[in-house]
């Protein structure tokens, strides 16, 4: 008599999204635009969010306590948007530099993609994440670098086991 052994892969949760694009012209960041960085930016569950609106040029977000306008220029890339993103370098950079006085990404872009790393299911997920993360290393602060690289590794480590 054989035992069948099931292993239990991890899949990601599917869920209606909650962006809705609210102008014929769509901005060439609102591809940015994800629930997961909306709820890292306000320190929020996915859960709590109720609406994700992408205007012509602006984001609102309606969530438990939060009703904000949000410019495109603060979300992260994911890897879905391709290695194309080197145009909009300076769209960042100006909006950090009015708004917080810095030359790197806000703090929280780190734990986004610390995050987002440490929910990768794959190896091909982490590589996709990586390649992303090598082309905005410029974007990084090196303390936030260092963390999303250890967590990388961390992370690598964990998905051979």
């Amino acid at each position: 008599m054989h035992m069948l052994t099931i292993t239990r892969v991890a899949t990601p949760v599917i869920r209606a999204s909650k962006i809705a694009y609210k102008s014929p012209y769509m901005h060439p960041l609102a591809r940015f635009v994800t629930e997961e960085a909306v709820a890292i930016m306000f320190g929020i569950q996915i859960e709590q969010i109720q609406r994700v609106d992408c205007y012509c040029y602006m984001v609102y977000v309606h969530a438990n306590h939060i009703s904000k306008f949000v410019s495109y220029a603060d979300f992260p890339p994911p890897p879905v948007v391709g290695a194309n993103y080197s145009q909009v370098f300076w769209r960042w950079r100006r909006r950090w530099r009015k708004r917080w006085n810095r030359k790197f990404a806000p703090d929280w872009w780190q734990n986004f993609y610390i995050n987002q790393i440490q929910q990768s299911f794959c190896d091909d997920d982490l590589l996709d994440w990586w390649k992303v993360l090598i082309l905005i290393k410029s974007a990084l602060s090196d303390e936030a670098w260092q963390k999303i690289t250890q967590a990388f590794q961390n992370t690598k480590g964990s998905l051979k086991s």
